[in-house]
């Protein structure tokens, strides 16, 4: 990972230079049918727009009309104080504990494809966690973006890679759960020390793939109207560059959220049904792995259906008004980021588990079964 943030910088200047020579020569229309997702809407303002994107300081304006949902929004209690009173809470708990996963794991040769996977989940957990650093000052500023564009950017980018990280993670862990527990015999002659290897390869390959488009547009920008300047949140639909991304982010919704959320469904499903038609008491391990199922679904389904809902409103009447609902569901995804660690080591006392914690005397307790 250290290999590619020079590359990504690489590609946020040339995005910088080719958006800057595109905007001095595009007509803008307040009538363009391109629109933003993710975001309120926003128009140009063509007497004051500035057509700068970084240099100098002064941001690009947008106009708003002060009865939208995004002057309430960024004026309302929940923006300004339950969000960033959430991330608080959030990182306060899940930046220490994902540390500890982190540094107490025990890594060993039989149990290393499914601790990578956790590894990986608490890694992405982390870096989602201290991603919100500068989004707590910027929603108790009022909504006001003080730290300039690129830092915009990579805030933006690295919040929504980590949340569909570790839920394509969380699947991939409740895949490898299903094939121990359903199909052991095809479980045993897996390569499952490569096979977890390419799979954390993957996910953070998709990682890359969801946030270089975030680090290619403009994100941050002045409403003039509320005197403040938006990072993320506003967005104007005119312009191209943000039009593009609308096919690529609902590809994004798709690989990201829905098919994680049914794989884990059907993965807990059928490991619960053939765990109950079992001889053995597996009752501990079942209502364990059901807390975290149940975890899982309250944490990321309200944000994903808001999300999706938002996306479809949006394209049918340039409805807007969930987006503000959708960033208060998305708090929860923090939440989860840092309930990651506790469920991990509550899974690791079951019998089932092959997860192994460090102990002070540098020891680890072993499980009297393995799945």
């Amino acid at each position: 990972m250290v290999n590619l943030v020079p590359g990504l910088l690489i590609c946020l200047m040339t995005a910088q230079t080719l958006q800057h020579d595109g905007n001095r020569t595009r007509t803008k229309s307040k009538n363009s049918t391109a629109f933003e997702p993710k975001t309120f809407r926003g128009r140009t303002d063509t007497l004051n727009h500035t057509n700068q994107l970084l240099y100098p300081s002064t941001d690009p304006e947008l106009d708003v009309n002060l009865e939208d949902p995004v002057a309430v929004f960024t004026k309302s209690i929940f923006s300004t104080w339950v969000i960033p009173l959430s991330y608080i809470l959030a990182m306060l708990v899940g930046i220490p504990s994902n540390a500890y996963i982190l540094t107490f794991l025990r890594l060993r040769a039989k149990s290393f494809s499914i601790i990578v996977l956790y590894l990986n989940l608490a890694l992405s957990d982390l870096l989602l966690l201290l991603s919100q650093a500068l989004r707590v000052h910027y929603h108790f500023n009022g909504n006001n973006w003080i730290f300039g564009e690129i830092s915009c950017r990579l805030i933006t980018a690295l919040f929504y890679g980590n949340v569909y990280c570790s839920a394509q993670t969380i699947a991939c862990i409740s895949l490898r759960r299903y094939l121990a527990v359903v199909k052991p015999f095809l479980y045993r002659r897996l390569a499952k020390t490569t096979l977890a290897v390419w799979t954390c390869f993957i996910v953070w390959f998709m990682f890359v793939a969801a946030i270089v488009p975030e680090l290619m547009v403009r994100q941050s920008y002045h409403i003039t109207q509320l005197g403040i300047t938006t990072c993320h949140d506003v967005l104007p639909l005119e312009q191209k560059p943000h039009s593009l991304l609308v096919p690529y982010r609902l590809m994004l919704v798709f690989t990201g959220f829905i098919v994680p959320f049914l794989i884990c469904v059907f993965a807990h499903a059928a490991v619960v049904y053939h765990l109950g038609q079992s001889r053995c008491d597996w009752k501990p391990f079942i209502r364990v792995s059901t807390l975290v199922f149940i975890i899982f679904v309250m944490c990321f389904l309200p944000s994903g259906i808001l999300h999706i809902a938002h996306y479809i409103r949006l394209f049918l009447n340039e409805d807007d008004r969930l987006y503000g609902y959708y960033r208060v569901a998305v708090c929860l995804c923090s939440f989860h980021s840092c309930l990651d660690p506790f469920l991990c080591m509550l899974v690791s006392k079951t019998a089932a588990s092959d997860l192994q914690f460090i102990s002070l005397h540098g020891t680890p307790q072993r499980p009297a079964v393995r799945m």
